[in-house]
């Protein structure tokens, strides 16, 4: 039967001759010497992109004592990579693998070239990997394998990330603290003092709200996050969010407004990372908005869960679509990247709940938050 696939060859090697492929490494006694000794993590895959050897760091870096539970996976299933499941062919089939420099790194060693790549993936348990990964061709008595080393780079992915996002908030609030002082300075006008004051006000507010934000998120990638329950209302939820961001910069010439199909209920979640959650995805929305165009938000029950939507009338091109949700990825330049990405942390880790979307050129995008409305 042949297997579907949107991108590599989904064919696995069979039984006898994948064993016959474990037992030619096993018996090597050089290689396996060679490649414990190194702090790289390093599997052997055949030219069915199965892996057939792997040294202890990666065993350890999977929390296994022993090989034999990978053998015959493919890397993406063996990290357990969100995707590999997705179609009947595994890891490298699906068109979320075309991205992935992982698959198309090992590719271009099965075309006799040694090939260096980063890779980002998350994992079923919603913890997202940054790897650097070679793979290099190798031939073993006219037999071609490719010899796979990965590095773990994901603290150094996220130090740059939160520093470069943090420093672009807090500059630019600063920034704008710092301008409308200046002019406060000069106003002699009691009203127009109030307004500045007001607006600075604000500002200062926001620029906390950002430094609470990222102590958050590091918090939460640490596993040191504490979630805070209490009783909330959907509809006061939006209202507030509403309030929020009709006075907020990216609103200027767009609509926020509130489907009146909404249903009002009461459950018990963390209220501040609903809010967040759900601000990062009407800022996204207003921010992908031409003007004049509305974002509406909207909120039902079912099932024993909340499920809130934010949509807008834009498309999300199919290349963006299949990137979203990784950390340090962003449409907005080199730095960006951790709003998705902290949707997806804060809605799935810690509130057990699902954050997706969906996007048509007819019916525009709609983002969604469904978390439980009891405790977990």
């Amino acid at each position: 039967m042949t297997l579907k696939t949107q991108f590599a060859p989904a064919e696995r090697a069979e039984n006898d001759e994948l064993k016959r492929q474990v037992k030619l490494f096993e018996e090597n006694e050089i290689l396996k010497n060679i490649t414990n000794s190194v702090s790289n993590m390093i599997v052997i895959l055949n030219k069915e992109r199965q892996i057939i050897y792997a040294n202890r760091i990666f065993l350890d870096f999977l929390n296994l004592s022993e090989s034999s539970p990978i053998i015959g996976k493919r890397p993406g299933e063996a990290a357990s990579c969100i995707h590999a499941d997705s179609l009947e062919g595994g890891c490298g089939t699906t068109e979320f693998c075309r991205k992935c420099g992982a698959i198309n790194a090992i590719l271009e060693s099965n075309e006799g070239k040694q090939s260096i790549k980063e890779c980002r993936i998350i994992t079923t348990d919603n913890e997202a990997l940054d790897l650097k990964v070679t793979a290099t061709p190798y031939d073993s008595d006219g037999e071609m394998f490719t010899i796979f080393a990965i590095n773990d780079i994901s603290h150094e992915k996220r130090r740059q990330t939160l520093e470069r996002v943090f420093f672009h908030d807090v500059l630019n609030s600063a920034g704008g603290i710092t301008g409308l002082s200046d002019l406060l300075k000069e106003m002699k006008n009691p009203s127009e003092v109030a307004e500045i004051a007001q607006m600075i006000n604000r500002s200062a507010s926001k620029l906390v709200e950002e430094i609470e934000a990222q102590r958050n998120l590091i918090a939460a990638e640490k596993d040191d996050f504490i979630l805070n329950y209490s009783f909330v209302e959907s509809l006061n939820v939006l209202q507030d969010l509403s309030t929020i961001y009709s006075q907020h910069d990216v609103i200027t010439d767009k609509h926020l407004k509130t489907d009146p199909k909404s249903e009002n209920f009461k459950f018990e979640t963390d209220a501040i990372l609903i809010r967040r959650i759900l601000g990062n995805m009407i800022k996204n929305a207003l921010e992908a908005s031409l003007p004049d165009e509305t974002v509406t938000l909207g909120c039902s029950e079912k099932e024993k869960n909340a499920r809130f939507t934010v949509h807008n009338s834009t498309y999300i091109d199919r290349e963006v679509q299949l990137q979203l949700f990784k950390r340090s990825f962003s449409t907005k330049g080199a730095g960006r990247g951790i709003g998705t990405y902290s949707m997806k942390l804060f809605g799935e880790k810690y509130l057990k709940g699902k954050v997706g979307f969906e996007s048509s050129v007819a019916k525009g995008t709609t983002f969604f938050l469904e978390v439980p409305t009891e405790k977990p």
